[in-house]
């Protein structure tokens, strides 16, 4: 399976989402998928599937599919090398894989399957990888050597999480499909209540539309955000965390009242607590060392949108106070284990701040 290394003199090109789709008028033999955001690389595979194998009555021909459990060298090979049927190019399909849990032989022959390429140009080849599943180093400057050996035969797509602004709008298109109607603040509330997730958002999109439509509406309000959809756990944490740290006790403990009604653990909930102000301290640390967005998120292996996000909150909240919530939370933690008191301890922790 040897074969000669395929050497980058080029400067390394990273595509986006939305030149990756202009790329598909000529497809490039392969595609790399990585980044955070898991539902717009489903989607850009279904672009690449219309426009190279728009036919479903040929698809069992010229679209094969390989998930990470059922990969191995030898079978991606197998399926590169059959020939598609009544059109110019064959789609390849590889699934979810996770070259960061790979052992290092098996990587290895990855590459070296992936550098035979070429010689099988009647492909196009997508290797989508989850968010993490790859060492990418810090691009797009000093990319990893695993990510520039792959770089040279297939064209990396960035997948990031998509700004605030652009994801109001994708939310009030999905509620606009739904048949319903709803404002900005309204979609923008939704994804402040559920998180960021596209695949959360558009599950509790489609919910509100039933329920709304089938409650004779058709304009949700953040009344039904709050009565249907399934709240995000880090976004209650980290209000909730915010709000003690703000000395703004009622709002903490409206926000701890919202998560008792949802059942959640109180140890869980403080555990979470003092992990998003740890990272908090930990992203002000090294800020004030002079580290950038990139190399904080980095070390810490937050995404770079949460980091400009504890930047923003640590500009008024100093480093002492955040040392001073974690220890009480530590306490309150060591309480709540030696003898459960349900929320009682965490209730204490927010009148003693």
């Amino acid at each position: 399976m040897a074969a000669a290394k395929t050497e980058r003199t080029a400067p390394l090109t990273i595509l986006t989402d939305v030149e990756y789709r202009r790329s598909l008028e000529q497809p490039a033999q392969g595609y790399l998928f990585f980044g955070d955001e898991d539902y717009l690389k489903l989607h850009a595979v279904e672009s690449a599937r219309q426009r190279i194998s728009p036919d479903p009555s040929f698809s069992a021909f010229n679209e094969v599919k390989l998930d990470a459990l059922d990969y191995t060298a030898a079978r991606l090979l197998d399926a590169l090398t059959p020939l598609p049927m009544m059109q110019e190019r064959k789609l390849v399909l590889l699934s979810g894989l996770n070259l960061a849990a790979m052992r290092a032989a098996d990587v290895e022959r990855f590459c070296e399957t992936l550098e035979m390429l070429a010689e099988h140009p009647h492909n196009c080849l997508i290797v989508t990888v989850p968010c993490e599943g790859l060492d990418v180093g810090y691009l797009p400057k000093r990319p990893s050597a695993l990510f520039t050996r792959i770089a040279a035969v297939l064209t990396p797509v960035r997948f990031d999480r998509v700004p605030p602004a652009r994801l109001t709008a994708w939310v009030i298109k999905h509620f606009t499909h739904g048949g319903v109607a709803a404002s900005p603040a309204v979609a923008s509330f939704l994804i402040d209540y559920c998180g960021r997730d596209m695949f959360t958002l558009s599950a509790e999109a489609q919910k509100l539309c039933c329920y709304v439509l089938a409650n004779g509406r058709t304009e949700v309000t953040e009344a039904n955000v709050r009565e249907v959809a399934c709240a995000g756990l880090e976004y209650d944490a980290f209000a909730f965390g915010n709000a003690i740290m703000e000395g703004r006790r009622a709002d903490a403990l409206a926000a701890l009242a919202i998560l008792r009604h949802r059942r959640t653990d109180p140890i869980l909930l403080l555990g979470e607590i003092i992990r998003v102000w740890s990272d908090m301290l930990s992203v002000s640390l090294l800020s004030t060392e002079g580290l950038r967005v990139e190399e904080i998120a980095a070390a810490t292996k937050l995404h770079s949108f949460k980091v400009g996000l504890y930047q923003k909150a640590c500009a008024s909240v100093d480093q002492t106070r955040l040392r001073r919530a974690i220890s009480l939370c530590a306490e309150a933690d060591a309480e709540l284990k030696r003898s459960p008191q349900g929320y009682a301890a965490i209730e204490r922790l927010v009148c003693g701040l």
